[in-house]
Formats: structure tokens, C-alpha cells, sequence
């Protein structure tokens, strides 16, 4: 869910120990949290434990917030110190500053859909017949249908962690790079990387789903 608000009034009220406003923002970012959560620790009641511990931590620290990065990313930094400690315990290690590691993954896009350097026409450009699908044309209920819907989550859930969590905060929490950034402390480049190799894995899988004869 996301909160449409003032944040200076907003902030204003949970300082004054506003119940009604702090509600709203457990009410609006708690789900968030646990899911967010999920994707460092493997227990559900873990994940439940962490965002409780969060919106305590948030509560503590509310005098002390100097408005350096929105409330929401702040919360989500929070909640992600918290979650990287207690996956750190259950073993579930997830390296974000290795940027070598990321660049020498495989290509997002297999060098076989493209014409050799050395062809007499379109060099490098796409093969014909291996072009990406495009769907502008396809039924809006077969894009947005449950079953699709399924299928991008569970690649998502099969992507490496580090990738995983990248695309999940962009694309599902819909924070913005710099904010992706500051919550996982990792640099632009590592975060283009990541999030560029999960869009390329999910587009993908959408892909093979959706050819003419599936």
C-alpha cells in the first residue's frame, strides 16, 4: 500500500504521539515489511517478529529522525538492518557489494538471438525469428491474469537473493533507485546491474509463457 501524505505533517503528528496517524502507517507499510522481510529470513513468524521489532525501533527513533531520506525508506532501512542480522544467523548470507561477481553472471540476453559480427545483413542486430515478443496486441486479461500473475512471481522467487530483493523493492514496492540504494547500502552501478539482469530473467520467462503456441 502506499500513503499518500504530507510527510512534514504527518511526521508532526506521530511525534506528538498521534495514535490515529501511526496506525495508519502500520496499517499502510506492516504487509510491506513482513514480505519484505520474507526474502532474507525463511520463517513467516520470523518475518512477523522483525517488522514487529521495526515499528519499535520506528517509535524509539521518531525524535531522532532528521528527514534525510523519506519515511518510508527510512522504515525500510529499519527494517532491512534488522532482516540482514537475522538472516546473517540463519546462515542465509546475501553479498550486495560484490559487484565482480555480478558482472561476470551470465548475459541477460543469450549472444544466439543475434547476427554475427560478421553477417552480410542487420550485423548484431536481432535474429528475425528470435526478436523479443512484443504484446501490444494481446488480450489485457491474458497479461494480467492469475495464472501470469503466478508465473512472474514464482520466477522471481527462483532469482538469485541479491536480485530478488532488488527487483522486489523496485518494482513491487516501487522505491526509486536512490531509495533502493540507501535501504540495501549498495552503489547506483551494483543496483542497475542487479535490477537489469532480474527485469531481463522475468521479461524472459513472460516471454516463453506467452508465445503464440502456449
Amino acid at each position: 500500500m502506499k500513503l499518500n501524505i504530507d510527510e512534514a505533517s504527518f511526521l508532526t503528528s506521530l511525534r506528538a504521539g498521534d495514535e490515529t496517524t501511526f496506525t495508519s502507517l502500520v496499517e499502510g507499510y506492516h504487509p510491506s515489511l513482513v514480505r519484505l522481510a520474507r526474502l532474507f529470513v525463511q520463517e513467516e513468524t520470523v518475518a512477523e517478529e522483525l517488522a514487529q521489532e521495526t515499528w519499535l525501533a520506528v517509535l524509539q527513533g521518531l525524535q531522532r529522525f532528521e528527514s534525510r531520506s523519506s519515511l518510508k525508506t527510512w522504515i525500510f532501512t529499519i527494517l532491512t538492518n534488522k532482516a540482514k542480522t537475522r538472516g546473517q544467523r540463519e546462515k542465509r548470507s546475501i553479498v550486495f557489494s560484490d559487484l565482480e561477481a555480478v558482472a561476470t553472471d551470465s548475459p541477460t540476453v543469450s549472444s544466439n538471438r543475434f547476427n554475427p559480427d560478421t553477417a552480410e545483413i542487420s550485423p548484431n542486430h536481432w535474429v528475425r525469428e528470435l526478436k523479443p515478443v512484443s504484446w501490444a496486441g494481446m488480450p489485457e486479461d491474458l497479461l494480467v491474469s492469475q495464472e501470469t500473475m503466478k508465473m512472474i512471481s514464482q520466477t522471481i522467487e527462483a532469482l538469485p537473493e541479491n536480485q530478488r530483493i532488488v527487483i522486489t523493492l523496485r518494482d513491487t514496492h516501487e522505491l526509486s533507485s536512490a531509495e533502493v540504494c540507501n535501504v540495501l547500502g549498495i552503489s547506483e552501478t551494483n543496483q542497475r546491474v542487479l535490477l537489469h539482469r532480474a527485469r531481463a530473467r522475468v521479461r524472459q520467462a513472460l516471454e516463453n509463457y506467452l508465445k503464440p503456441e502456449h
